[in-house]
């Protein structure tokens, strides 16, 4: 498989692009309020996809209409749900508190795939998905346990809590999604169908918000979250589910830390600790044990 079809190889640039929205909302909260930020993002995805789809998704309608109920769930878990309550959720609470709460997407995945969709995980593949939420707790404690105890939560945890639970259903709904669907004409009808379950909250705000000021650091973060974690995260993430599964691919979002950590690092002068180490360590250690495929018996 050429490594640029790798569903892993994938994935990991998924939980990149990812750590760059999630670092990015933070950062400019003040500048775009949070429905505005998901409102352009999947409209400039939108408008980016357009010009590929336009051809195929005539021949695709009757694929697509056949799956109507599952194709507007997705739209409202992945599209309308999850960023715009991350969006919220980051107005209110710390960057820790959402990493460390977002850190259990894969657990959440697992648990709806045992109770609805029968799924049974390996032992190897559970102490992996622990290894690696430890960390990720490793991390975001900087290796100071009694850090979680004192964490304080508030309504922002809850927001990222249940967006981290719309996007681990988004996550077990599009591993069976009809594989003669075309992946781009499809994410291109859920983010029309997400946004007109994002526009009315979008409309409230607007009338409750002053102008955003299009300055060049707010036109420059639309461009990054309409095109990475939109259009090429979300790609790459649901190769990745359809390829390797949700419990394995929903795990590489425990990556996310690393490459905060990374970038830290390396674009603003943060320290590196052993407790970095210790931490990168064992999320790598989860992914390997929870990804590997058994050795075949003789």
């Amino acid at each position: 498989m050429p490594w640029y079809k790798n569903p892993y190889f994938l994935l990991t640039l998924t939980a990149l692009f990812w750590s760059g929205n999630f670092v990015l909302s933070r950062a400019i909260h003040a500048q775009i309020p949070p429905l505005a930020l998901s409102f352009w993002r999947w409209l400039i995805a939108l408008l980016l996809l357009l010009p590929f789809i336009l051809g195929s998704l005539k021949q695709q309608w009757p694929l697509l209409r056949s799956q109507w109920l599952r194709t507007v769930l997705l739209a409202i878990t992945g599209i309308s749900g999850f960023n715009s309550l991350v969006y919220l959720g980051t107005q209110y609470t710390s960057a820790t508190n959402a990493l460390l709460i977002n850190a259990f997407i894969p657990v959440l995945t697992i648990l709806l795939s045992g109770l609805f969709f029968q799924l049974q995980l390996a032992r190897r593949q559970l102490a992996g998905v622990m290894i690696s939420v430890a960390g990720v707790m490793m991390i975001l404690s900087r290796g100071e346990w009694q850090t979680l105890i004192s964490l304080s939560f508030n309504r922002g945890d809850l927001f990222i809590f249940i967006a981290a639970i719309c996007w681990a259903w988004y996550t077990v709904l599009i591993k069976d999604l009809d594989q003669r669907i075309n992946r781009i004409s499809f994410l291109a009808v859920i983010i029309f169908i997400g946004l007109l379950g994002i526009a009315p909250f979008y409309l409230w705000e607007w009338l409750q918000s002053p102008p955003i000021v299009l300055s060049s650091e707010v036109l420059i973060s639309f461009i990054y979250v309409g095109l990475f974690p939109s259009i090429l995260a979300v790609w790459f993430y649901n190769y990745g589910v359809a390829k390797v599964g949700p419990e394995r691919a929903s795990l590489f979002i425990h990556l996310m830390p690393v490459f905060g950590t990374l970038m830290s690092v390396a674009f603003l002068g943060e320290q590196f600790f052993v407790y970095h180490i210790a931490g990168i360590s064992a999320i790598f250690t989860g992914i390997y044990l929870s990804t590997r495929k058994p050795a075949a018996k003789q």
